[in-house]
């Protein structure tokens, strides 16, 4: 017998439950988080934060609900389409966005005046168009120019457009896309090659800018480098410092909920350090749950590719899943020192406005693609 839970909301119930809870932490952690920022801007008034987040993530799942109703053949029909919008605004950011810490990541959009950075476009966009074009050279995925050069080129242009501003975003899609490649039985020997553009064009980028004296980026960079390897001082250490005293102060059970005392230290605990806040207030095992979750919405992805039939779905999941779990993962290990400072947000749980749904509409597509599985007979609603 259907209940409402299987009529309304279908694909895989165990990703659905796991966007559920990281959304009810987030809700948590942020309101916490930003009681120092309220007290700095809004006159002490903490639910001003509160409600703004949570009709963000309510509008997220929105995004994220109406995504997982679409078959995932739509995507697919669209996929050229945004990779050529994307790539547009990423040339406008560069040329004329709203500059933050010495970085034009974001457009500032007339009348409404909502920033989004046009980066959060630009990933998912290159992982459908990826995924598409993967699905479609499937008969002849061993030849270079047919097969490898155009889907080479999008990767390259996209990637190099988001670099000056965000290295480590830029990073997570190359990274991403790779794997996508992998997946798709492109030539071990190309993808080398295209790693090694991928390095040559760095080491131009930075010898260019170097030489012409626009440091911008670079000089951030090398700094947050030294300061890792190093131990130099600076803000990014003084972060790393306040990150490492808040997960010392939570032990194993933590202090408890709203009892956090280093979110009036970090420059960042409800985005980039968010993390360290949890782990101040519930502990290694609120920090180790995260990462389960995390997991566990990777292998349910993973799980969910394996038993779709259309090679489409398959790349456009797997790509979804990985680019955000990277992305967490690399955000989780810059807090607790295994990586230097890279300013990730942590996906459905730092505050945000598009990354979070940006980051909807990707789950939502991983859910499309679980629900088309499960109408093909391909899987089970709630196997394990």
């Amino acid at each position: 017998m259907n209940t409402w839970l299987d009529k309304y909301f279908r694909g895989d119930r165990v990703i659905w439950v796991v966007v559920m809870l990281l959304a009810l932490l987030s809700i948590l952690a942020v309101y916490s988080s930003t009681g120092t920022l309220a007290y700095k801007t809004q006159q002490g008034n903490t639910e001003y934060y509160l409600l703004k987040h949570f009709f963000i993530l309510f509008l997220g799942f929105a995004l994220m609900y109406f995504a997982h109703l679409f078959r995932y053949t739509v995507y697919a029909r669209f996929a050229n389409i945004v990779i050529a919008v994307a790539i547009p605004l990423l040339l406008l950011t560069l040329a004329m966005g709203t500059n933050r810490n010495e970085a034009s990541r974001w457009l500032t959009l007339p009348i409404i005046n909502l920033s989004f950075q046009t980066s959060d476009l630009a990933k998912l966009a290159l992982i459908l168009f990826v995924a598409r074009a993967l699905s479609i050279r499937q008969d002849n995925i061993r030849d270079f120019k047919s097969a490898f050069v155009p889907i080479m080129l999008p990767v390259l242009i996209t990637c190099g457009l988001i670099l000056p501003a965000n290295f480590s975003t830029a990073a997570v899609l190359f990274a991403t896309s790779i794997i996508l490649m992998l997946v798709g039985r492109i030539s071990i020997k190309y993808i080398a090659s295209l790693i090694g553009i991928g390095v040559i064009a760095f080491a131009l980028f930075i010898s260019i800018s170097l030489a012409i004296g626009k440091k911008g980026r670079i000089s951030t960079w090398a700094a947050r480098i030294e300061t890792y390897i190093g131990g130099k001082e600076g803000s990014d250490s003084y972060q790393s410092q306040q990150a490492h005293i808040a997960i010392a102060k939570g032990g194993f059970m933590g202090v408890g909920p709203g009892n956090s005392s280093q979110r009036n230290f970090l420059p960042h605990p409800y985005s980039d350090f968010i993390y360290a806040i949890i782990i101040e207030e519930y502990g290694m095992v609120g920090g180790v749950t995260i990462v389960i979750l995390y997991l566990v919405l990777l292998f349910r992805a993973v799980r969910i590719v394996r038993n779709s039939p259309k090679a489409f779905a398959t790349f456009a999941a797997i790509g979804c899943a990985f680019s955000l779990v990277f992305q967490a993962m690399i955000n989780m290990a810059v807090t607790v020192g295994l990586f230097p400072v890279t300013g990730q947000p942590l996906p459905m749980l730092s505050m945000g406005g598009t990354s979070i749904w940006f980051t909807s509409i990707a789950i939502g597509i991983i859910l499309s693609v679980s629900r088309e599985t499960e109408e093909e007979g391909g899987l089970q609603p709630v196997a394990a």
